[in-house]
């Protein structure tokens, strides 16, 4: 029997298909669906349809567990759908790819099982976020920093954190391109303040420009703010840097020297960013010093 339409052949034979969840869907009630019914069973098969046989395995138990039985009460069949793209089944060797994995999330979510398509968008616009606020990351980069940009994006897929190779690296190449330390300072600001623009939870490589600024001495990264030339965008740096986790070395009293303008300009700034943890930062760490 063809390996992509042997299950198809066996939910031919399916009178009953009972699905519950194998884990995070715990609040969808199980249910049960007659496929008796022609149209049933032909909407199911549908939605259960694969395209190929990719030799893989997902690592995790699978989200959704679906149970065929024939007329007689007999078990036909157990197949686990995960992440909306995958069925397993042990008669496979390994996990089948959906044809159309939105389909079968769509024919649980209209038989009263709507937790897997809504954990599906909701991933699905999280990945797009992450693509849109890589992107924008990317085109904040500091000119001369493209070299090692695939290795600096890497650490977000493998959890590293930069080594002190690279940051030697990266530190020796903003030298050349910017010899000025307040243009250098105002590049690595806009970079800093780019891609999600959390103080916390955000992609491993979004660190990396924090910790270049660490770096820097504070009496560079206040002639840099106090500048003519510091926006908003270089606010949104600033305040990313100076109110989030043990990012310099003694944090405290360097954001103690910042002159109360310049305070009162980033706290302002954090308060209009409709983020309420970098707000709360903000208002712990830049609040105005008692006289």
């Amino acid at each position: 029997m063809d390996g992509m339409t042997a299950l198809d052949s066996v939910l031919q034979q399916a009178h009953v298909v009972q699905v519950n969840s194998v884990g995070r869907f715990k609040e969808d009630a199980e249910i049960r669906v007659d496929l008796s019914d022609p149209a049933q069973s032909v909407q199911l098969r549908a939605a259960m349809a694969v395209e190929s046989l990719p030799g893989f395995h997902c690592m995790c138990l699978g989200d959704i567990r679906f149970e065929v039985f024939d007329g007689s009460g007999g078990r036909l069949a157990v197949v686990v759908l995960h992440h909306g793209a995958t069925l397993r089944w042990r008669q496979w060797e390994s996990d089948a790819v959906l044809t159309d994995g939105r389909l079968l999330l769509a024919w649980l979510d209209g038989h009263g099982m709507p937790g897997p398509m809504q954990q599906f968008e909701a991933d699905r616009l999280r990945a797009e976020e992450g693509t849109e606020g890589e992107r924008n990351w990317l085109a904040a980069m500091p000119a001369g920093l493209e070299g090692p940009a695939d290795r600096i994006l890497a650490l977000s897929r493998t959890g590293g954190m930069p080594s002190p190779e690279l940051l030697v690296e990266l530190t020796d190449q903003l030298h050349l391109t910017f010899p000025d330390p307040v243009e250098r300072v105002l590049a690595l600001l806009i970079w800093n303040g780019s891609g999600s623009g959390r103080c916390s939870g955000y992609p491993v490589h979004e660190g990396v420009p924090g910790e270049l600024l660490s770096r820097v001495p504070i009496a560079d990264l206040l002639a840099a703010l106090t500048d003519p030339r510091a926006e908003e965008q270089h606010n949104a740096g600033a305040v990313r840097h100076l109110v989030g986790w043990k990012t310099r070395p003694r944090q405290k009293r360097d954001v103690a020297r910042l002159p109360e303008p310049l305070r009162a300009r980033l706290l302002a700034h954090a308060r209009r960013s409709g983020d309420s943890d970098k707000q709360s930062r903000a208002e712990r760490w830049l609040a105005p010093l008692r006289a």
